[in-house]
């Protein structure tokens, strides 16, 4: 990997030990689960980006009348759930 792009990171001393009792316990190296845990944070920011852009939109929706809401009763009656 040395004629990658990368990035140098100095990691507080409790985390790389962390890091390297989690690499000895799984075999895989500090590098590898240092980039995994890089890609599963960023994916979990994009998921919430996603998720605040859409509720922004619906929100929206409904605020220029859009979009209509429902009250729980009304869904629980729709569904039969109304029991």
């Amino acid at each position: 990997m040395a004629d990658t792009p990368g990035l140098a990171l100095e990691l507080p001393p409790e985390i790389d030990q962390r890091l390297e009792r989690w690499a000895a316990t799984t075999g895989r190296s500090k590098e590898d689960l240092a980039i995994s845990a890089i890609v599963g944070s960023l994916d979990d920011a994009e998921d919430e980006a996603e998720d605040l852009e859409l509720a922004t939109k619906r929100l929206r929706d409904i605020d220029t009348g859009k979009s209509d809401t429902l009250s729980l009763d009304e869904v629980m009656s729709r569904y039969g759930l109304d029991d």
